[in-house]
This record gives C-alpha cells, structure tokens and sequence, in this order.
C-alpha cells in the first residue's frame, strides 16, 4: 500500500496526515504536489484538512480546479481508496466527487474540540472494521463545517446508505447531523472531523486509527 497526501497551497495539515500514515501506521506515503498531473505508483490518495489557496473563494473551490484533481477523479472512478480530511471533504464536494457542500458553522464560530461520532454506513471498508455500535471520537477544527444539501440529495444519501458518519452532538449545525459522506462506490470518504489528529495517545485520541487505519487492509491494485 503506497498512499499520496496531496499538497495545495495553504494546506496546513498535510504533515499531521503524512506523519499518521506513514509513522503511525506503517503505510508508505508520499506528498504529491497540486501542480503534478499523475498518481502513478499509488494505492490510496488522502487530501488533508487546511486552508487550500487561502479559503479566499469558497472552502475547496479553488483546490477542487487544480490539475492533480482530474487524476483524483480517474482514480476515484476506478475504484480506489481517496478520502478527503475537513479542507479536504470540502473540496471533493466542489468537484463533485461527493454531494452536498460545507458552509459557515451555525453560530458563524470556529470550533475545536473532540467530537462524538457515531458510524452510520456499515458497508464501505472505511467504515465495516469499526466495531458495530461504537462510537468514536475524534477532533474537528473548522469554521465552514455546516454540511448541507437539497432535499431530494439527502432522502438519496439516507435511501442508499451513502451517510458515513454523523455526530452526537451537532457543534455546527450539520443537516441530519451529518460529520461524513461517502460516495454510490463507497471508495471515496469525505468527513469534517480529523482522524489524522486521533492517532497516538499523546495525542488525547487514537480512534483516528479506526479510519485510517482502513487502508492498511485495502488490496494493493485496488
């Protein structure tokens, strides 16, 4: 397993994701550069949480645009592993890699702090290793982590199971509380919270290892 942890300018959390990978859980990772055009030689992409060209336009808008995104597509289409961290979820949504968008928190605050999340969708393999009925926690820091999307998006993401994660406890204001998508293939995770964050016990959490960790059994060639 081989993974790339994307790089735009501004990211802030590309280190904490290289570092939770590689370091934490024995997969080998690689950064490659938002300019780059090909993800050759990789298994699983990861795009962190950050502020992706500043956050100047809307959250992800700008990232979503950046040519090492139509190879995430491809990748993506075909089938392989690809989550999207906070920044990251925010630009698989402008790319339309998943539905619904991520707007303004609620009480227009930017929260950090560790969150409950409980797991939804049992079918993904980002999702089937957490033990049933668990909940875990993991950290969030955003200020635009309000999920929302039509009526007709969200009776879809409940009919088909494609809602990932939701939290106990909205400290957003998240439609159906929603902390997580995933996309009709089930390869392609986007989710607010941080598990990257949650990975060592130092540092206060290692339920991010239940995420992640999901790469470690994902077949090479996938």
């Amino acid at each position: 397993m081989k993974a790339a942890v994307i790089r735009f300018p501004g990211s802030n959390c590309d280190q904490d994701a290289y570092f939770a990978l590689n370091d934490d859980l024995g997969i080998e990772t690689r950064y490659v550069w938002h300019d780059d055009h090909s993800l050759a030689g990789f298994d699983a992409v990861v795009i962190p949480g950050g502020f992706s060209y500043g956050d100047y336009l809307r959250c992800g808008a700008m990232a979503s645009r950046s040519p090492i995104m139509e190879e995430v597509a491809r990748f993506a289409k075909e089938g392989r592993p690809v989550i999207g961290i906070c920044n990251g979820f925010q630009s698989l949504c402008e790319a339309g890699l998943l539905s619904g968008a991520l707007l303004l928190n609620e009480d227009q605050k930017f929260h950090c702090e560790t969150v409950e999340l409980k797991v939804v969708n049992r079918t993904s393999f980002w999702t089937r290793g957490i033990p049933a009925e668990t909940p875990i926690h993991i950290p969030i820091a955003h200020g635009e982590g309000r999920f929302v999307c039509d009526a007709d998006t969200l009776k879809r993401l409940r009919d088909e199971d494609l809602i990932a994660f939701r939290y106990v406890g909205n400290p957003n204001g998240s439609m159906d509380d929603i902390a997580g998508v995933i996309n009709a293939k089930g390869n392609v995770l986007g989710l607010m919270p941080h598990p990257e964050r949650a990975t060592r016990a130092i540092l206060g959490a290692t339920d991010g290892r239940l995420v992640l960790g999901a790469l470690s059994a994902v077949p090479i060639g996938v």
